[in-house]
């Protein structure tokens, strides 16, 4: 297994994991459309993706971060807002590296710090993430407020 920052040139091999990623999620199967939204990210240097291949290399895993920054902390944040691993390939490390992957880029870009967040039940992923050293916040909520229906 290796890992790979990729470019739009590479964009097929992220819907391949993507498009997976969403059904997940309870979204529907739109390839043609999270095409677009994924290469408009990178395009415009909003996102950073690594993929997880295997060594057929078929890609199994990817991790997008994208690029913001901190007010009260004066710098660059790393925000890892996706992270999947297709359910075949679980288990086997795959999601260590690709975080690993996302704080490398961190350091690489002079970042402060990486942020993410995860369902409340998803004690999994939680687990995995303590594990790395990330630390639960205690001081802030997070709120949405949706803006299109």
């Amino acid at each position: 297994m290796y890992t790979k920052q990729i470019s739009t040139d590479e964009i097929d091999d992220l819907l391949t994991v993507f498009d997976q990623y969403m059904v997940f999620y309870q979204q529907r199967s739109d390839p043609a459309k999270y095409k677009r939204y994924l290469s408009e990210r990178l395009s415009n240097q909003e996102a950073t993706v690594f993929i997880a291949y295997n060594p057929k290399h078929e890609p199994v895993g990817f991790v997008l971060n994208y690029h913001c920054f901190s007010s009260v902390s004066l710098g660059k944040v790393i925000v890892l807002n996706d992270l999947f691993v297709i359910e075949s390939h679980r288990q086997q490390g795959i999601a260590n590296r690709l975080i690993d992957c996302a704080i490398d880029l961190a350091k690489s870009t002079g970042s402060i710090r990486v942020d993410l967040s995860t369902a409340k039940t998803n004690s999994t992923a939680q687990a995995l993430y303590e594990k790395l050293g990330f630390v639960k916040d205690q001081d802030y909520l997070n709120y949405s407020l949706a803006t299109i229906d």
